[in-house]
Formats: structure tokens, C-alpha cells, sequence
């Protein structure tokens, strides 16, 4: 059997191997991107992340400069500042129940008041859990501006003013990489060199 009878019976066949092949290289549509609201009440719930990086307070005239190591479990933080801070590494706990620092300062009688002397200013913790994160408190009011991908440019809240300059990929996330907080003669930058979300 030859000519347009054999071409006939494997028409199908072509047809078949034409269709697989569109299906192979058709890619599947991307998933819609979520909202930055969306996203942000992901972030204001998240439980366990930890991070990396650099800290520098200037108060008026007067700076400082730290590692930074933030390691958050639940509704506690563990942060540690080591560098030229006049005494050293800075460890505390930050709890529902207030602060608990180590040993070097167990005996401080104003955990709070102890952390403004060293620091110069008193930090605002409770807040900078979802800060770092790019977020506001849930429990407060706020005001957001965005950037051009929907993310956050300049956060205020309780006083202070945050402004993202830079964002990096966490995995499929994105999250801040430098910004500072900023309130009356305070400036704090920080620079984040590291992110861990997966634990």
C-alpha cells in the first residue's frame, strides 16, 4: 500500500505526536502573586525565622555599631548584638513577660533602662519583630507606602518610620535586606545578610 492511502493511516499518529509535543512545550500559566496584604498577614503570623546581619544606632552625634543575630521562636525572640558597644555582646530574650537578659545584666534592676544606657535610646522590640519582617505590628495602627512591586517603601508606626531601601530573594519570598527606622535625633540601619524561614 503506497501514496495518499499509506499517508492517510498515519495521519493520526502525526496528529498525536503533534499534540504530546504542544502539551510538553506549553508551560503551565504561573500562579497569581499574592498581595502585599496577603502576604503580610502571612509574615505578621509567621512562628520560627531567624536572621543574620549588621546594626548601626546614631543618636544625635553619638553611634554604634553590632552584629546582629535575631532568632524567633514563637512568640519569643532571642537577640544578640555583639561589637563596640562600650561592654561587649548585648544578649536578651524578648518575652510576653518583658525582657530576661543574660547574665552580664541578670542583676539589672530596669531591664528597659538598662538596654537605652547601652544603646543610647530604648529599642522599639516588640514592634521590630514584623519590621524586620517588612510588616507592621498587627496591633497597631500604621500607614504604608509602597513601592513599584507592591512591597512595602516607608512603614510609620508608634512613632517611628521605617524606610525599605532594599529587598532580596528568601527562596519563593522576597524580604528586607537594608532599611532604617528613624525617630526624632534616633537613626538605626540594619543590613540583612542572612534569612532562614524554613525552620
Amino acid at each position: 500500500m503506497t501514496g495518499p492511502a499509506v499517508m492517510h493511516r498515519f495521519l493520526p499518529i502525526i496528529f498525536a505526536c503533534a499534540g504530546l509535543c504542544a502539551c510538553v512545550a506549553t508551560p503551565p500559566p504561573a500562579p497569581s502573586p499574592k498581595s502585599w496584604s496577603e502576604r503580610m498577614q502571612e509574615l505578621q503570623q509567621a512562628q520560627h525565622w531567624d536572621l543574620q546581619g549588621r546594626a548601626a544606632g546614631a543618636v544625635g552625634s553619638q553611634g554604634w555599631q553590632a552584629s546582629l543575630d535575631w532568632r524567633q521562636s514563637a512568640q519569643v525572640a532571642d537577640v544578640r548584638l555583639a561589637g563596640p558597644l562600650g561592654a561587649g555582646a548585648i544578649g536578651f530574650k524578648l518575652t510576653p513577660g518583658g525582657l530576661e537578659f543574660a547574665a552580664a545584666a541578670a542583676g539589672a534592676a530596669n531591664p528597659t533602662e538598662y538596654l537605652r544606657q547601652r544603646l543610647g535610646f530604648a529599642p522599639p522590640l516588640e514592634n521590630l519583630r514584623y519590621w524586620l519582617l517588612g510588616v507592621p505590628n498587627p496591633a497597631q495602627v500604621f500607614e504604608f507606602t509602597a513601592n513599584g512591586a507592591g512591597r512595602a517603601a516607608e512603614l510609620t508606626q508608634d512613632g517611628w518610620t521605617i524606610d525599605y531601601g532594599e529587598y532580596s530573594g528568601v527562596g519563593a519570598d522576597v524580604l528586607p535586606k537594608r532599611f532604617t527606622l528613624r525617630r526624632d535625633a534616633v537613626r538605626v540601619r540594619i543590613a540583612v545578610d542572612h534569612w532562614n524561614m524554613s525552620r
